[in-house]
């Protein structure tokens, strides 16, 4: 059994793979009690022969969760980090490790899909976009604060900003959580919309523009151009990777 874990800045998710077949999968989030609930969660699963796991978080956070891991009778976890190329993608950081994997594994998912040539757009805590061609080769991104960190941003820098309940998207707020709320959303998109008309030239009309992460869906409704939602992109390129880089069967 493979144990495929995606460590993202608002939780942990994670896949339990064998033979291609999902035996259990699950999340966590970081405020909940992480060791206790990947107790309960893998108490049934067989011993994982091989554990991968993305990382955007701190090490103390990565070495809890390699502590359950070892508990449930797994070697030491694979942490992947970003080459230079793996998996037919190919990164167009000079400094390839800084590019952060779970945007690698991303492309490396939509590429082992047949997606590319395509613009990738992830939803979370912060707002990431990138150019992937139809060969593999990453032209590169952006990173901006997503819609809610944005949110949050704006009230803790500001005294008159207090709206008393969280806002809805608008095309003309009469109120202030609405007003935030439609702002952020509205420049969220505005954004993504700019860089799909400048990278389009550079991957051709053909290409695919895919959604990702937990505040996705949203987004994608606001953005002009139609997108496709990718759901655990990072999970399904970790998935990729281990059968990659899994060293071959020993001859009987």
């Amino acid at each position: 059994m493979r144990l495929l874990l995606d460590l993202g800045n608002t939780r942990l998710k994670w896949w339990a793979l064998d033979a291609g077949r999902r035996l259990g999968e699950g999340a966590v989030a970081w405020a909940e009690p992480v060791a206790e609930r990947l107790a309960a969660a893998w108490a049934a699963l067989p011993e994982p022969e091989t554990v991968f796991g993305a990382s955007v978080v701190d090490s103390e956070r990565e070495q809890l969760v390699d502590s359950q891991v070892r508990r449930r009778g797994g070697g030491a976890t694979v942490w992947v980090r970003s080459p230079a190329e793996a998996c037919g993608v190919r990164s167009a950081y000079a400094d390839p490790p800084r590019l952060g994997v779970d945007r690698f594994l991303a492309m490396v998912a939509a590429h082992a899909d047949g997606r590319s040539p395509c613009v990738l757009v992830g939803v979370g805590t912060a707002l990431t976009l990138d150019a992937l061609r139809g060969d593999g080769r990453h032209l590169g991104g952006l990173i901006a604060p997503g819609p809610q960190l944005m949110q949050h941003s704006l009230l803790g820098a500001t005294v008159q900003v207090r709206p008393e309940r969280p806002g809805e998207v608008a095309v003309l707020a009469d109120n202030t959580a609405d007003a935030v709320a439609s702002g952020c959303w509205g420049a969220c998109a505005a954004l993504v919309e700019r860089f799909v008309a400048q990278v389009e030239p550079m991957l051709g009309t053909s290409s695919t523009l895919l959604f990702g992460g937990g505040d996705a869906p949203l987004l994608r409704e606001l953005v002009a151009r139609p997108g496709e939602l990718v759901v655990d992109g990072v999970l399904r390129g970790l998935a990729v990777w281990s059968v990659t880089t899994l060293p071959p069967a020993a001859d009987d």
